[in-house]
Protein backbone atom coordinates (compact mmCIF):
# COMPACT_ATOMS: atom_id res chain seq x y z
CA UNK A 1 0.00 0.00 0.00
CA UNK A 2 1.19 3.78 -0.83
CA UNK A 3 0.84 5.94 2.22
CA UNK A 4 1.69 9.33 2.18
CA UNK A 5 4.63 9.66 4.70
CA UNK A 6 3.75 13.14 6.34
CA UNK A 7 0.27 12.98 6.21
CA UNK A 8 0.89 9.87 8.48
CA UNK A 9 3.80 10.96 10.48
CA UNK A 10 1.46 13.44 11.30
CA UNK A 11 -1.75 11.13 12.73
CA UNK A 12 0.91 8.86 14.32
CA UNK A 13 2.61 12.00 16.07
CA UNK A 14 -1.19 13.18 17.21
CA UNK A 15 -2.15 9.36 17.85
CA UNK A 16 0.89 8.72 20.22
CA UNK A 17 0.12 12.41 22.02
CA UNK A 18 -3.50 10.90 22.53
CA UNK A 19 -2.67 7.71 23.97
CA UNK A 20 -0.29 8.88 26.24
CA UNK A 21 -2.58 11.42 27.66
CA UNK A 22 -4.79 8.99 28.06
CA UNK A 23 -2.77 6.14 29.74
CA UNK A 24 -1.50 9.11 32.20
CA UNK A 25 -5.40 9.85 32.82
CA UNK A 26 -6.32 6.29 32.81
CA UNK A 27 -3.51 5.68 35.44
CA UNK A 28 -5.24 8.39 37.81
CA UNK A 29 -8.96 7.11 37.83
CA UNK A 30 -10.10 4.42 39.35
CA UNK A 31 -13.49 2.67 39.82
CA UNK A 32 -15.23 2.51 43.06
CA UNK A 33 -14.02 -1.52 42.41
CA UNK A 34 -10.28 -0.87 42.59
CA UNK A 35 -10.00 -1.22 38.57
CA UNK A 36 -8.75 0.97 36.46
CA UNK A 37 -10.21 2.66 33.34
CA UNK A 38 -9.19 1.30 29.74
CA UNK A 39 -7.31 3.73 27.96
CA UNK A 40 -8.51 4.56 24.10
CA UNK A 41 -7.07 6.99 21.75
CA UNK A 42 -9.28 9.83 21.19
CA UNK A 43 -10.26 9.24 17.73
CA UNK A 44 -11.55 5.91 18.43
CA UNK A 45 -14.69 7.74 20.20
CA UNK A 46 -15.81 8.19 16.64
CA UNK A 47 -15.75 4.90 15.77
CA UNK A 48 -17.66 3.19 17.38
CA UNK A 49 -21.75 4.07 16.97
CA UNK A 50 -22.71 6.57 18.69
CA UNK A 51 -26.68 6.98 19.66
CA UNK A 52 -27.43 10.08 17.60
CA UNK A 53 -24.93 11.46 14.30
CA UNK A 54 -26.30 14.40 12.48
CA UNK A 55 -24.72 15.81 8.95
CA UNK A 56 -24.26 19.39 8.35
CA UNK A 57 -22.56 21.36 5.48
CA UNK A 58 -19.98 23.68 6.29
CA UNK A 59 -18.69 26.30 3.76
CA UNK A 60 -14.93 26.74 3.76
CA UNK A 61 -12.13 27.52 1.23
CA UNK A 62 -12.42 24.17 0.00
CA UNK A 63 -16.01 24.62 -0.36
CA UNK A 64 -19.40 23.06 0.43
CA UNK A 65 -18.81 20.14 2.48
CA UNK A 66 -20.30 17.45 4.92
CA UNK A 67 -19.28 17.73 8.49
CA UNK A 68 -20.78 16.11 12.16
CA UNK A 69 -22.44 18.37 14.53
CA UNK A 70 -19.71 19.58 15.80
CA UNK A 71 -18.00 20.61 12.92
CA UNK A 72 -15.51 17.53 12.26
CA UNK A 73 -15.05 16.95 8.39
CA UNK A 74 -16.05 13.85 6.89
CA UNK A 75 -14.63 12.25 4.28
CA UNK A 76 -15.25 9.33 1.38
CA UNK A 77 -12.23 7.14 0.11
CA UNK A 78 -11.70 6.51 -3.13
CA UNK A 79 -11.53 3.14 -3.55
CA UNK A 80 -14.90 2.40 -1.85
CA UNK A 81 -17.61 0.62 -3.52
CA UNK A 82 -21.22 1.49 -2.49
CA UNK A 83 -22.01 -1.79 -1.31
CA UNK A 84 -18.44 -1.91 0.69
CA UNK A 85 -16.02 -0.15 3.19
CA UNK A 86 -12.29 -0.76 1.88
CA UNK A 87 -10.60 0.82 4.64
CA UNK A 88 -10.17 -1.60 7.51
CA UNK A 89 -7.62 -2.19 9.79
CA UNK A 90 -4.99 0.27 9.85
CA UNK A 91 -6.09 2.25 7.67
CA UNK A 92 -9.74 2.38 10.27
CA UNK A 93 -7.31 3.33 12.49
CA UNK A 94 -6.11 6.51 10.84
CA UNK A 95 -9.84 7.29 9.01
CA UNK A 96 -12.30 6.34 11.51
CA UNK A 97 -15.68 5.27 10.15
CA UNK A 98 -18.90 7.73 11.21
CA UNK A 99 -21.20 4.87 12.69
CA UNK A 100 -24.46 5.85 14.49
CA UNK A 101 -26.67 3.56 16.19
CA UNK A 102 -29.38 1.89 13.41
CA UNK A 103 -31.38 4.99 11.89
CA UNK A 104 -29.73 7.43 14.17
CA UNK A 105 -28.95 9.94 11.56
CA UNK A 106 -30.37 13.21 11.22
CA UNK A 107 -29.53 16.00 8.58
CA UNK A 108 -29.05 19.96 8.35
CA UNK A 109 -27.66 22.44 6.21
CA UNK A 110 -28.18 21.13 2.59
CA UNK A 111 -27.31 17.72 3.42
CA UNK A 112 -30.09 15.54 2.82
CA UNK A 113 -31.86 12.90 4.54
CA UNK A 114 -32.38 10.49 1.16
CA UNK A 115 -28.76 9.98 0.72
CA UNK A 116 -28.37 8.67 4.04
CA UNK A 117 -27.62 5.12 3.97
CA UNK A 118 -24.90 2.18 5.80
CA UNK A 119 -22.75 -0.34 4.92
CA UNK A 120 -21.94 -3.64 6.36
CA UNK A 121 -18.42 -3.63 7.57
CA UNK A 122 -15.53 -6.38 7.39
CA UNK A 123 -15.61 -6.59 11.30
CA UNK A 124 -19.72 -6.90 10.95
CA UNK A 125 -19.93 -3.39 12.71
CA UNK A 126 -22.25 -0.51 10.37
CA UNK A 127 -20.79 2.15 8.80
CA UNK A 128 -23.10 5.51 7.91
CA UNK A 129 -23.04 6.14 4.27
CA UNK A 130 -23.59 9.18 2.11
CA UNK A 131 -25.06 8.79 -1.23
CA UNK A 132 -23.60 5.14 -1.14
CA UNK A 133 -19.92 6.64 0.07
CA UNK A 134 -18.99 5.33 3.17
CA UNK A 135 -18.24 8.07 5.64
CA UNK A 136 -14.91 8.24 7.58
CA UNK A 137 -12.89 10.99 10.12
CA UNK A 138 -9.23 11.75 9.90
CA UNK A 139 -7.33 11.36 13.10
CA UNK A 140 -5.31 14.69 11.53
CA UNK A 141 -8.24 16.76 12.40
CA UNK A 142 -7.73 17.48 15.82
CA UNK A 143 -10.69 20.18 16.07
CA UNK A 144 -13.98 21.66 14.27
CA UNK A 145 -12.83 23.25 10.56
CA UNK A 146 -10.20 21.48 9.94
CA UNK A 147 -9.77 19.20 6.84
CA UNK A 148 -6.15 18.59 6.78
CA UNK A 149 -7.42 14.83 4.98
CA UNK A 150 -8.60 16.28 1.54
CA UNK A 151 -6.59 15.12 -1.30
CA UNK A 152 -4.65 12.54 0.73
CA UNK A 153 -3.75 9.28 -0.97
CA UNK A 154 -3.72 7.01 2.18
CA UNK A 155 -3.96 3.25 1.37
CA UNK A 156 -3.91 3.45 -1.97
CA UNK A 157 -6.74 5.73 -3.14
CA UNK A 158 -7.61 9.43 -2.50
CA UNK A 159 -9.58 11.05 0.51
CA UNK A 160 -12.20 13.69 -0.41
CA UNK A 161 -14.40 15.51 1.57
CA UNK A 162 -18.01 14.99 0.66
CA UNK A 163 -19.97 17.64 -1.04
CA UNK A 164 -24.04 17.71 -0.61
CA UNK A 165 -24.20 15.98 -3.78
CA UNK A 166 -22.37 13.20 -2.88
CA UNK A 167 -19.16 13.61 -4.94
CA UNK A 168 -15.98 14.67 -3.70
CA UNK A 169 -14.57 17.85 -3.23
CA UNK A 170 -12.76 19.00 -5.89
CA UNK A 171 -14.40 17.24 -9.09
CA UNK A 172 -16.99 19.05 -11.23
CA UNK A 173 -18.89 22.04 -10.07
CA UNK A 174 -16.81 21.88 -6.63
CA UNK A 175 -13.63 22.45 -7.40
CA UNK A 176 -11.70 24.17 -4.35
CA UNK A 177 -10.57 27.31 -4.27
CA UNK A 178 -7.57 27.13 -1.56
CA UNK A 179 -5.30 26.77 -4.75
CA UNK A 180 -4.73 22.78 -4.08
CA UNK A 181 -6.01 22.24 -7.41
CA UNK A 182 -6.93 19.10 -8.80
CA UNK A 183 -4.34 16.89 -6.87
CA UNK A 184 -5.02 17.95 -3.31
CA UNK A 185 -2.34 19.69 -0.93
CA UNK A 186 1.00 19.33 -1.69
CA UNK A 187 2.83 17.82 1.38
Amino acid sequence: MKHNSKGLRAALALTGAAAATALALAGCASSGSGATAAAAPAHQAHSSATPQVRIETRSGSLGVHLTDASGRSLYMFGSDRPTASTCVSACATYWPPLAAKSGAVSVAGAAKRADIGTVRRADGSTQDTYAGHPLYYYVGDTKAGQANGQGLTDFGARWSLVTPAGEPVGAGGSSPTSGYGAGGPAW
